[in-house]
């Protein structure tokens, strides 16, 4: 079965400079392409466009990321930074 990604959704970076880094999904551009950020790197003005394949959806949704970007069609960096450290600390990365 092949997931969706999801606004919100987690993903590692498979390919790039990137590589091996965690994201968060902040749009979603076609059935082959995501936008991301991760708030440091990679504002929220500013996504990589990145192809699903080179990505790793993790499981893992954000509900701070999708709800705000549900209310506001926006998410701070500081959140983006948030979520992520988060994250990589629960994967124990």
């Amino acid at each position: 079965m092949e997931a969706h990604p999801q606004i919100g959704q987690f993903v590692k970076v498979l390919r790039g400079k990137d590589e091996e880094s965690f994201a968060v999904i902040v749009a979603i551009v076609d059935d082959r392409f995501v936008m991301i950020a991760d708030g440091n790197k990679r504002r929220f003005d500013q996504p990589k466009k990145k192809n699903v394949l080179h990505l790793e959806l993790q499981s893992a949704i954000s509900p701070e990321v999708s709800s705000s970007m549900l209310e506001t069609g926006r998410v701070t960096n500081a959140k983006l930074r948030y979520v992520i450290q988060k994250f990589a600390l629960a994967k124990g990365e």
